[in-house]
């Protein structure tokens, strides 16, 4: 009984820890499908003509992955040394200011430019995935919990695509209301952004007050974030006659915050103690052959060629939506290689088709994913998906050859139908595979960090690369050429899946170095000089064990069960006779 008792606890730390890193995270799909419905436009209302749209649509595109690429293991490590919170937090602002400035751009340069910034001010997407593997040390509960995070993009490809469709051009759109404003009619793109920020403020507000770190050696230390959410938690919680009792605790409490970690009274000896714990917690040095592993290897690669092609494809996508319509006839078709048009929707048609595809995503993501991951195995679920891709990727330039206009679009989702799938399939399982192929959390922050790199890389060539095909394409009436060259791609990244070898997951605790060893000993000395000392029977002395060194290891959720965010940073001093006696 104690067991399930302690169990269902488990479960719920981890979900509350879980839905606050998934809030955090929501705001940013938000901003990056929400310009798919209306880039064509926005690309063409800087005087690109129509057949260049999309070269200059992939190149918007790729800068943005391009910038991150160069940042994300500058990032990984900087979350690695100073905490996973701080530099998610920073991500978050840098975004939602660009993201504003992106909305209001007036020529094309201004718009690159700032998809480059808003880039390479952010690598979230490795560090999330990092606390994640740190918030859920079971592996069994890990495929779930690695399908909260692209539930969440999920959920928020939802909203992105209907905000930019919806919102776009509101002075055309709704002339009764927003006609005579001059910004909107200066700024067109601008309202989306604007309705975005407001998830990325409470993205932020929530990080900032309720996100735990997850860093082991930061993971003890005082957040003042932490300790004013739970004060605004308390006042709601409160009852109205005890808030008075309430604020006479907190300026007791002011009072032991503002306060040093070690007063003059205390012994030298809980001192020295103390100095030798925080030498323990340093995070532990390794080199880059324990983050690069043959099976690490062959998982960043087959993730490169997976965000390579699903993201050219999901950028090429809106662009081929919106291309003009064409009659087929016996002068400009040639089957099966010559044909083109497209369907010559609108913006707020795209981002319907976008939003039904992040609904469906959610499902499969939730009810789908976490079910096929027990039942066949996260590899096994990865190899069809890549076996999958190409397939989508050679139907779906033929749809247009439908005459019907019923059966075409049927086709079409029949085909956006199982690329969903394969989607929210494979990514959650080449994460998890690349997780597992960690040897240690401690090296995760870093691998992630080049994960996110080489992913980045994928999706600034893919799209780049795509969109000046697709440019070629249309000039010379070959509109399915991109879509091929995905094709053809997807089947070279399918190489490395069959050479992928699941492990076991990355170890809870740290490789030991030579660094390691040094400290050890010298926590060791001092200890023993502290027992020669003449103060060593005073009853606030410290020994230092191996015991309270194997603390620092504990998992999340024990130090969830037993500290409040106020206990951040204190000396527990209090220690069991038998130990002392040790």
């Amino acid at each position: 009984m104690l067991l399930a008792h302690d169990h269902i606890f488990h479960l719920f730390v981890y979900f509350k820890l879980m839905f606050l890193a998934a809030i955090a995270r929501f705001a940013e799909p938000i901003s990056y499908t929400s310009v798919f419905p209306y880039l064509p436009e926005m690309i063409s209302s800087f005087g690109v003509e129509k057949k260049e749209v999309a070269k200059w649509a992939g190149i918007t595109s790729s800068v943005f992955s391009l910038a991150q690429s160069l940042t994300a293991v500058a990032w990984g490590r900087a979350s690695d040394r100073f905490g996973r919170k701080p530099v998610i937090l920073i991500g978050l602002l840098c975004t939602m200011i660009c993201f504003i400035v992106w909305g209001m751009s007036t020529s094309l340069a201004m718009a690159i430019t700032v998809r480059a910034i808003m880039g390479a001010g952010n690598g979230n997407v490795g560090i999330i995935r990092t606390m994640v593997a740190e918030m859920v040390t079971e592996r069994e509960l890990r495929p779930k919990a690695f399908s909260v995070m692209p539930l969440v993009w999920s959920v928020g490809s939802v909203f992105g695509p209907a905000f930019g469709g919806l919102f776009a051009k509101p002075a055309d759109q709704w002339p009764g209301i927003f006609g005579n404003s001059t910004f909107f009619k200066t700024y067109p793109f601008a309202f989306p952004n604007m309705i975005g920020s407001i998830f990325f403020m409470i993205s932020l507000a929530t990080g900032l007050l309720f996100l735990k770190e997850t860093l082991q050696s930061k993971r003890h230390s005082r957040d003042w974030g932490l300790v004013l959410g739970e004060r605004i938690m308390d006042a709601f919680k409160a009852h109205p006659r005890r808030r008075a009792q309430h604020l006479r605790r907190y300026s007791v409490q002011d009072s032991e915050v503002s306060a040093p970690l070690l007063s003059a009274s205390v012994p030298p000896k809980t001192a020295r103690a103390t100095v030798s714990e925080t030498r323990a917690e340093k995070p532990a040095s390794f080199s880059m052959s324990a983050v690069f592993t043959r099976q690490s290897v062959i998982n960043l690669v087959s993730y490169t060629f997976l965000a390579l092609h699903a993201v050219a494809y999901d950028q090429s996508l809106p662009v081929f939506l919106n291309y003009p319509p064409q009659k087929h006839t016996s002068e400009n078709t040639s089957l099966p290689f010559v044909f083109s048009g497209g369907y010559g929707l609108t913006h707020a048609h795209i981002g319907s088709i976008f939003a039904l595809e992040g609904v469906l995503s959610g499902l499969i993501q939730f009810l789908v994913f976490p079910a096929l991951c027990a039942r066949f195995g996260v590899l096994n679920c990865f190899k069809v998906c890549t076996l999958t891709f190409p397939v989508v990727y050679i139907l779906t330039p033929y749809t247009v050859l439908i005459e019907d206009t019923t059966m075409r679009y049927t086709a079409l989702g029949l085909i956006l139908t199982i690329k969903t799938f394969a989607f929210i399939v494979g990514f959650p399982s080449t994460t998890l595979l690349l997780t597992n192929s960690a040897s240690s959390l401690s090296i995760l922050g870093t691998l992630n960090g080049f994960a996110t790199t080489f992913s980045a890389l994928g999706r600034a060539s893919g799209p780049a690369m795509t969109g000046a095909v697709f440019t070629y394409g249309v000039k010379h009436g070959v509109i399915g050429l991109p879509w091929w060259l995905l094709a053809f791609l997807a089947c070279v990244g399918a190489i490395p899946v069959w050479m992928t070898v699941e492990g076991d997951g990355p170890t809870d605790g740290l490789s030991p170095t030579d660094s390691e060893d040094e400290e050890d000993m010298e926590v060791d000395e001092l200890a023993t000089e502290d027992d020669d000392e003449p103060d060593a029977s005073l009853p606030s002395t410290i020994i230092m064990s191996e015991q309270s060194l194997e603390q620092e290891d504990v998992p999340l959720f024990d130090a969830a069960k037993n500290s409040r965010a106020g206990d951040y940073g204190t000396l527990d001093t209090r220690r069991s006779a038998s130990s002392v006696a040790a």
